[in-house]
């Protein structure tokens, strides 16, 4: 009988989590950048081959919250722990261990659930520079709980190195049952939500330093229509939300010239999700200190009222 179940893709930010998970299911849906917090809600997507379905739940990189926005993201990211069958938890190939990595094995030791640690980007070092790692992690995890940790594995998401083997392990973790979706879909994410996390990508990828963790997207407006030449157009209205207005000239650039290439960017990987021509509008609007704003989060789509207030 087939596999199927639910894994749950953990680490800190800016680790390789949606890089990995992009690369697992063969198709990118969760958007990537060398910027933290990248990701901030999380994302599901699904694997099907002869074996069986695999659902993975990429997250938020665990980090200790310093708003509203940063509470919702490591909920976000813990409470996907209770709800799968398997974790898989990239670290970095280096040492010494972070105090970072040490606080998300405590929280995984909790959870008493099937873990394989993926020592990810292991293209970056040489084969050598791994076994330490390795034996590291699993001293450590010996320590803190009295068990070996058997499964771990170096992945290379961007020469798929490891990948077979991740996916082959993956599968010996997960119940036998029937399929959880439609083996023609690759994620539960609506095409809106994709086109909102590209525009946010492209100005992750673009714009300077300070800008990027104090952005939001929101479309408001995603309509198809036929042109009179018989052509079919999708108008998308989606406002760039930042938290100063330097940030806004910034994100505006001179003569409207970042805007134009955020737009530019975000534009092509839309029309090469939908399959149709994209008229996308972006505008840039300053909403102050939103990521300690609930209903501003709850609107941006972060479900704030889901958090609950200690």
């Amino acid at each position: 009988m087939a596999k199927a179940g639910f894994a749950t893709i953990i680490g800190r930010p800016n680790v390789g989590k949606s890089t990995l998970m992009n690369t697992l299911i063969g198709q990118k849906i969760a958007i990537t950048s060398y910027k933290p917090q990248t990701t901030r809600k999380k994302i599901r997507t699904i694997y099907t081959d002869e074996k069986g379905q695999i659902v993975f739940l990429d997250t938020p990189g665990i980090h200790a919250a310093k708003d509203r926005l940063g509470e919702y993201m490591y909920k976000a990211a813990e409470s996907t722990l209770k709800e799968v069958d398997v974790i898989v938890w990239i670290v970095e190939p280096k040492l010494p261990i972070k105090e970072a990595d040490l606080a998300i094995m405590r929280t995984v030791s909790s959870v008493k659930r099937p873990l394989i640690l993926v020592v990810g980007k292991a293209d970056t070092v040489k084969k050598t520079e791994i076994l330490p790692v390795i034996r590291a992690y699993a001293e450590t995890w010996k320590k803190l709980t009295g068990e070996e940790l058997s499964d771990i594995i170096p992945v290379s998401a961007r020469t798929r190195v490891g990948v077979e083997d991740l996916m082959t392990l993956l599968y010996s973790k997960l119940p036998e049952g029937e399929p959880f979706y439609d083996e023609e879909m690759v994620t539960t994410e609506t095409e809106r939500e994709i086109a909102t996390e590209i525009i946010r990508e492209k100005a992750l990828r673009l714009l300077q330093e300070e800008v990027p963790h104090g952005i939001a997207v929101q479309v408001n407006r995603m309509k198809s229509r036929t042109a009179r030449s018989g052509e079919d157009i999708c108008d998308i209205d989606a406002d760039i939300i930042c938290e100063r207005d330097s940030h806004k000239s910034i994100i505006i650039g001179a003569k409207g010239s970042m805007l134009k290439k955020i737009g530019t960017a975000a534009r092509t990987d839309i029309e090469n999700m939908i399959q149709e021509k994209v008229n996308l509008k972006l505008f840039v609007k300053v909403r102050r200190d939103w990521k300690d704003d609930d209903n501003a989060l709850k609107a941006y789509g972060y479900n704030a009222r889901d958090l609950n207030r200690n």
